[in-house]
C-alpha cells in the first residue's frame, strides 16, 4: 500500500520560511516523479513544483519561481519543498503527489497523494 505523508506546515509571518517534507512508503520511490500542489480556500488545486525521478530536473509555477525549491533524497524516500519569502497568498493546504516515471503539472495525472499539510502566512 502506497502512503505519502506530508509534514512541516504551520503558521509563519510574511517573509518567513518553511520546509515541507513528504515521506513515501510502499513504493519504489526512485521510479516516481514527484510534485507539490496546493489548494487555497475557495480555489482549485494548483501545481506548485515538480521534480524528476533522479532529481536532476525541476519545474515551478511562475507564482513561486525564485522563492520555492523542490528537492528529493531517494535514499530517504523523501521529497522536500523549501519555501522562502512567503506571502499571504501562499496560504493553502499543500499536497505531495507521485506519478510513475514522469512528472506533470496536471494533478489528475498523479497516482498517489498525501493527506496535505496546512500552510498559513500572516501579513
Amino acid at each position: 500500500q502506497v502512503q505519502l505523508a506530508e509534514s512541516g506546515g504551520g503558521l509563519v509571518q510574511a517573509g518567513g520560511s518553511l520546509r515541507l517534507s513528504c515521506a513515501a512508503a510502499g513504493v519504489t520511490f526512485s521510479t516516481y516523479a514527484m510534485g507539490w500542489f496546493r489548494r487555497a480556500p475557495g480555489k482549485e488545486r494548483e501545481f506548485v513544483a515538480g521534480i524528476t525521478r533522479s532529481g536532476s530536473s525541476t519545474h515551478y509555477a511562475d507564482s513561486v519561481k525564485g522563492r520555492f525549491t523542490i528537492s528529493r533524497d531517494n535514499a530517504k524516500n523523501t521529497v522536500y519543498l523549501q519555501m522562502n519569502s512567503l506571502k499571504p497568498e501562499d496560504t493553502a493546504v499543500y499536497y505531495c503527489a507521485a506519478r510513475w516515471v514522469q512528472y506533470s503539472t496536471y494533478d489528475l495525472q498523479y497516482e498517489y497523494w498525501g493527506q496535505g499539510t496546512q500552510v498559513t502566512v500572516s501579513s
